[in-house]
């Protein structure tokens, strides 16, 4: 007579944890994921605000600069005008003077180049008749400068004086749309929305970080979720 088969022990919960990995949950809401896309893109894109800028510059005066001339062309173009710019117009003093002709000269590459040498010289003036010569770090005085709006002023305070400061570009509000952080799509709005979502610290940083990200990952018309590091909190994922 065949013996009868023992029953097979009853797994404990333990053993199933081994077997069966744990299915990730996505956290939820705004704020739940904006912790996760600030810690992941930290260690995706490591470094301060000022290390992760791409304009060169040395000085808070040659960041404005160069971020007034990065209007509608290519960090890459600006970083290869600037030098002869900063050689022959060290301070706001010398650019406050410059011959009009001749700084369009400097910074034709660019594009818009006349608007922006009238922007550049009256930016210089204003230093140097309101603020002593020297770029002032509240937003309201630097929205206040020639050819300077609120996500410049932003990219002054974060990169050039470590402050507080979320500039939102066309990027940055693709992906905060796409993370369902924020449904604005003025920029203003988006950036005060995320203010609400992200330490102060952390603003500057986490703009250039979604910059970075938005370039080399999260394509504006063909992302790469299979590639994201985000693509399990992402609402978006997979969808576009």
């Amino acid at each position: 007579m065949a013996r009868a088969s023992k029953p097979a022990p009853a797994r404990t919960p333990a053993a199933r944890a081994t077997r069966a990995p744990a299915r990730r949950v996505r956290p939820r809401g705004a704020q739940a994921r904006a912790d996760v896309v600030v810690e992941r893109l930290a260690k995706e894109y490591p470094g301060t605000a000022k290390d992760l800028c791409a304009l060169t510059h040395d000085s808070p005066y040659q960041l404005i600069v160069a971020t007034i001339l990065s209007a509608q062309t290519t960090d890459e173009t600006v970083n290869r005008a600037t030098p002869a710019l900063f050689a022959r117009y060290p301070t706001p003093a010398d650019l406050a003077e410059a011959n009009p002709d001749e700084l369009e000269e400097l910074v034709h590459s660019t594009g818009f180049f006349r608007s922006k040498a009238k922007n550049l010289i009256g930016m210089a003036r204003a230093l140097e008749e309101r603020f002593d010569g020297e770029v002032p770090t509240d937003l309201d005085d630097l929205t206040k400068l020639p050819g300077v709006g609120r996500k410049t002023g932003n990219v002054i305070r974060s990169v050039g004086f470590g402050l507080p400061g979320l500039p939102v570009d066309t990027h940055v509000g693709r992906l905060a749309r796409r993370l369902r952080l924020t449904l604005e799509e003025d920029p203003v709005k988006a950036e005060l929305a995320l203010n609400d979502l992200v330490a102060p610290e952390e603003r500057g940083a986490l703009s250039l970080r979604l910059i970075l990200h938005g370039r080399r990952v999260c394509d504006a018309r063909r992302p790469r979720c299979d590639v994201c590091v985000l693509n399990d909190i992402c609402p978006s994922a997979f969808k576009l």
